[in-house]
């Protein structure tokens, strides 16, 4: 577990991949091949920022809901 997160690179490629789940459109410039993190090095913390994006996404649209149902009701 001190492994966890332990480089930038992790941590970055984890923040990318969340924030990506977060704002749904396509980017309008996509990563370049002279990024300085690449992501296919770390994919796996790629993909567990992308399903950590989707449970806080669906969070707040629950909450969203929750408090649109009880003003308008």
């Amino acid at each position: 577990m001190s492994t966890l997160f332990s480089t930038p690179a992790e941590r970055h490629v984890f923040v990318v991949g969340f924030f990506e789940v977060l704002c749904p459109w396509p980017p309008k410039i996509p990563i370049s091949p002279d990024y300085p993190f690449d992501i296919k090095d770390e994919y796996h913390y790629y993909l567990a920022g992308r399903g950590a994006g989707f449970i806080a996404l669906w969070c707040v649209l629950i909450v969203v809901a929750l408090f649109f149902k009880e003003v308008l009701l």
